[in-house]
């Protein structure tokens, strides 16, 4: 599905410009976000308190069809990690986003998003009601005509998922602490989708969910703002 987008940002939170160039929203513990971010545009997510998991999908903002694809990303950069320099490839291998910076040193791509499903498999019946990533990307993708069947493996930004010799998984207490950020560059037009994991029965907030800070800022041309 085709979508042109816009430049404003949507879904709950708090937003501000900062600076010329520059606005930045406070997104609340659980909520999702989203925004096109246009080439050359940089976007930061920063975690506000630390240890707070950021599911993250990104699409091409002129064809939907075009998206984040885990296996090109992985292959493209020869490991399962994300850090400074990695480009987030799409299904047709092409880049969507590279980190510029990252001040936590890692990110997961392989833990997936919570969801209604797996949160009743993993901790039981009685956790069905509990809001979960993947309702938050089915509300966030709507307002852009996503549905279920647009929704592919996603980034988990600061989580921490070990991956041990015999390929077994763990969710463990994450490396992010107050402050950190991790910031990337559009290379095409594109949309993101953001989840503040609302995960409560795991480490992957601390079982406390809080609050995350996305930043968008402009595209420079030799210094001065596009």
């Amino acid at each position: 599905m085709t979508s042109t987008g816009t430049t404003a940002a949507t879904g709950t939170g708090l937003t501000a410009a900062t600076a010329p160039g520059r606005t930045t929203t406070v997104v609340p513990a659980r909520a999702a976000w989203s925004a096109v971010v246009r080439a050359g545009e940089q976007l930061s997510l920063t975690d506000l308190h630390g240890n707070q998991a950021v599911d993250f999908l990104v699409y091409d903002a002129h064809d939907t069809a075009v998206r984040y694809s885990a296996p090109d990303t992985l292959q493209a950069q020869g490991g399962i990690f994300l850090t400074t320099g990695s480009v987030l490839m799409s299904n047709e291998h092409t880049p969507l986003m590279t980190v510029t910076e990252d001040t936590c040193g890692r990110h997961d791509t392989v833990g997936g998003a919570c969801s209604k499903e797996s949160n009743t498999l993993r901790y039981g019946h009685h956790t069905w009601s509990q809001h979960a990533c993947v309702d938050n990307f089915l509300a966030e993708g709507a307002r852009y005509g996503l549905g279920k069947r647009d929704l592919v493996s996603n980034i988990n930004w600061y989580m921490n998922v070990p991956v041990e010799e015999d390929g077994t998984l763990g969710i463990v207490d994450g490396i992010s602490a107050p402050g950190l950020r991790v910031t990337l560059r559009a290379e095409t037009d594109v949309l993101v989708l953001v989840s503040n994991c609302p995960q409560i029965n795991n480490p992957c907030n601390g079982f406390d969910p809080t609050a995350i800070e996305a930043t968008l800022t402009a595209a420079t041309v030799s210094g001065a703002r596009a």
